[in-house]
């Protein structure tokens, strides 16, 4: 029998301050880093799956929140990329949006998940970046919206 392969929506928050971007390190455990697209002891943006009825603007609001306990505006959020994201056993359509005000630091709520949150200039970022994340990053720094 074939192994199950899972389709979904995610999304990545651009959270920007100060000319720097957000990031965060996922655990080393493939477990604790609980992601279907893999990316154990990468840095990745705050995002996670978009929950059927959300919108893109909800989902991103609830993981900035669940993931580094900061709450925002759904108006301070835009849509900046679209990435098409396959690994053998899982494909998802990534929305990258971007955050531009960002009222407080970050913390980190889900230890077992991400380790921990840094700001890096956008010229100096660190490696690995989790795959969708670095789409992100590289539609943003090129201006457009989808790359194939």
């Amino acid at each position: 029998m074939e192994p199950t392969k899972k389709m979904g929506i995610g999304f990545g928050v651009m959270v920007l301050k100060d000319g720097k971007v957000l990031l965060g390190q996922r655990h080393v455990d493939p477990i604790k880093a609980s992601s279907e697209l893999h990316g154990e002891g990468t840095w990745t943006m705050p995002g996670g799956k978009l929950h059927f009825g959300e919108s893109f603007e909800e989902g991103a609001k609830r993981e900035v929140m669940e993931e580094t306990g900061v709450e925002i505006e759904m108006k301070d959020l835009e849509v900046i990329s679209l990435t098409n994201d396959i690994v053998p056993d899982a494909h998802f359509v990534t929305v990258g949006m971007i955050l531009k005000e960002y009222p407080e630091e970050p913390r980190v709520m889900e230890p077992d998940e991400i380790t921990q949150w840094k700001w890096f200039s956008l010229d100096q970022l660190p490696s690995p970046i989790f795959p969708p994340s670095q789409k992100i990053l590289n539609n943003y720094a090129e201006g457009k919206i989808y790359k194939n």
